[in-house]
């Protein structure tokens, strides 16, 4: 269910996506309920030339249920603001990130991500996609020297994240 009267990304869109996967020995449904909630400076260390999440202010509602809104900061001081558009309990979710105020700002109008857990043998695969709305003329920016950076930076993250989740 999306809670915005407008989607940020629309069908007509030329956009750069990015995913990552990983596997844990945990159900779909313990690496959901993990991940959807987890503490976003726990996982978001800096990774060159990224910072790391330092804080996450305002946020509106629990991080449970499509509509609820909040801003992650960055070790540089920077922020944007994250909107929770779909929830699923056991099977994904997917949010908004926009208002960047740092260089993310002058490449890409926002950013939709989007989780998806499935099973996989004992165990489940989870799949994550950072799908960047660039600005007119940045395209060719994300696409080529941002993308593998930008890959490196979510897969470290994704991995953080499922030492959490083994952990748990």
């Amino acid at each position: 269910m999306n809670t915005t009267a407008t989607p940020l990304i629309t069908r007509s869109d030329t956009t750069v996506p990015v995913t990552v996967f990983a596997r844990t020995t945990a159900t779909p449904r313990k690496a959901f309920d993990v991940i959807a909630p987890i503490d976003l400076t726990t996982v978001f260390h800096p990774v060159f030339p990224f910072p790391g999440v330092t804080e996450v202010r305002n946020q509106t509602q629990s991080w449970d249920h499509a509509g609820p809104s909040r801003n992650p900061t960055f070790g540089d001081g920077s922020q944007a603001t994250e909107r929770l558009t779909e929830y699923v309990a056991g099977h994904g979710f997917a949010y908004e990130l926009t208002e960047f105020t740092n260089v993310l700002g002058s490449l890409a109008a926002g950013v939709r991500g989007e989780w998806s857990f499935f099973p996989d043998g004992d165990g489940s695969s989870i799949r994550w996609t950072y799908e960047f709305k660039p600005l007119r003329g940045r395209r060719l920016i994300l696409a080529g020297p941002f993308r593998p950076l930008w890959r490196r930076y979510m897969q470290r993250a994704l991995d953080r994240m499922v030492d959490v989740v083994e952990a748990a």
